[in-house]
Order: structure tokens, then sequence, then C-alpha cells
């Protein structure tokens, strides 16, 4: 009578090894695929109900046209003020030592953990039409905050500063000192060395933080809510006309505004991540 052959401790090993390999990779698949990807499916198909035609109707309304109008060019203005000055926070608390710095580099995170809400209503606080400082901007320089689009650049700033700031911080903290200190033996300037060493090895870091910084700032409400007044034509910005279109029961020209913003969104990961392939190619060779 045969006796059955017991499997080598080798081969259960590598059973169990298959299988645990397999299940955390459907796990994370179906994680992602319930959390992401059909939500994005079922808003992309209820957008496209009527097809681009309805897509392009819904968007070029009038109200519709403006808040999309007005949510790029604050973004935009956003994103490049955000980029400089992210660069400068992420460079000095890199190289530089000062007290209080440990505070400080906490510090710049406390707005990802503060509600929107609460950013809106500091603003609002602080530069408000009945406040010394608003007032004072209003009455001096003719220059209103809120309920006006500084006041929705200035929540922006706010929310996404720590977006460039980690995103470039990292890279500055991998960069080899070696090449700074040959050109600066070699007579360069501070600025030179930043402009011509630093500079090009943080910049493809630094655009991407910029355009994380924009695609939140497409979609963000809770902040933009309290600041803006949402004044059709003027201060409403595309967030916030998604939500009136839901509130007055238009499904679909909700949903297809939001196909629109997704589009632009996914479109700039797409061109970022095109820059970034490119880039490390040129760099291997």
């Amino acid at each position: 009578m045969a006796t059955p052959t017991l499997a080598s401790p080798q081969a259960q090993t590598g059973n169990r090894t298959a299988w645990g390999r397999w299940g955390t990779r459907g796990l994370a698949m179906s994680y992602l695929l319930m959390m992401i990807v059909i939500p994005l499916i079922v808003i992309v198909q209820d957008g496209l109900r009527n097809g681009l035609e309805g897509v392009w109707k819904a968007i070029t309304q009038p109200v519709a046209a403006s808040a999309l109008g007005l949510t790029l060019w604050t973004g935009a203005l956003m994103a490049v003020v955000n980029g400089v000055m992210g660069l400068i926070t992420a460079h000095v608390l890199v190289r530089y030592r000062f007290p209080g710095k440990s505070v400080f580099n906490a510090i710049i995170d406390l707005p990802l953990a503060i509600p929107t809400l609460v950013t809106g209503v500091m603003l609002v606080v602080l530069y408000g039409p009945q406040t010394v400082l608003g007032s004072w901007l209003d009455r001096a320089l003719g220059l209103r905050i809120i309920f006006a689009p500084p006041g929705i650049i200035l929540a922006l700033l706010f929310i996404t500063f720590p977006s460039v700031v980690r995103t470039v911080q990292p890279v500055l903290l991998g960069l080899e000192r070696e090449q700074e200190e040959a050109a600066a033996t070699l007579g360069a300037g501070n600025w030179t060395i930043f402009r011509r060493v630093v500079f090009p090895e943080v910049a493809m870091s630094l655009f991407s933080g910029m355009l994380l910084s924009f695609a939140r700032a497409i979609g963000e409400f809770g902040a933009i809510v309290i600041v803006a007044g949402n004044i059709p034509l003027r201060t409403k910005t595309i967030a916030v006309y998604v939500l009136g279109e839901v509130e007055s029961e238009n499904r679909l020209a909700a949903s297809a505004v939001s196909v629109v913003m997704l589009a632009i969104s996914f479109g700039m990961v797409l061109l970022v991540d095109r820059i970034q392939k490119r880039h490390g190619k040129r760099t291997v060779t």
C-alpha cells in the first residue's frame, strides 16, 4: 500500500507566501475598486447621460462658466504663490538652524488638521468687514477681502500650503551637498548656487506640489462657502455651484459639471506623470 507523499517544508512555505501575496493584492485592489474606481465610474456615467453635448450645455451656463473661471484663476494664482513661498519655507527648514524650528515645522501641518470650515471662520474674524483690519483695508486701500476673490485666495493659500512644503522638503533633504560646495569653491554666490544647482533638482517636486494644491483648490468647499459670499457671477466657485445644483434637484447638471472638474484634475495628473517620466529618463542618461 502506497503511502501519501507529504509536501516539503519549502513547498509549504512557498504556497503560504503565494497565498499571502495574492491575498494582499486582492484586498488592496478590492478596496481601491470600491472606494475610488466605482464612485468615479458612477459619476462619469451619470454626467455623460446626455452625452458631451449635455456636458457642454451644463458648463456653458453663465453662472457655471463664471464659477469655473473664478475657480481656475484663483487656484492658479494660489498655486504660484504657494510654489514660491513653499520652496522658500522648505529651504529654510532644511538648510538653517534657528530657535523654535521644531515648532515652526509642526505648525506647517496644522492646516491639514483644522476643519476647512474653521479656516473660513478664522479668516472672517480676521478680515471681515466689521473687523479693524478688514475695515482698514477696505477704507485705505479699497481692498475687500471677505466676500470677494482675495478671500478665496487666502483660504486656498492656508489650506494647501503644506502640500508644497512637504513635497519639496524630502527632496531637499536628499540632495548631496558636494555640488553646492564645489560651486561655492568656484566663487558662486548663494543665489547662483540655488538657481543653478538646487532649483533644477527640486523643480519637478515643486511642480508636483503646485499641481496638488491646484487640484485641491478645484474641489475646495468648506472654507470657500464661508469667505466667498457665494454671489453668482462674482464669488461663486464651481464646487459651491455643484452644491447649489444638487439642492435644486438638478442632479444631471451637477454630475456633468463634476465630470469637467474630474477631467481637469485627471488631465493635470497625467501631464505631470509624463513630464516626470521624461525627466527621469534624462537623469538616467
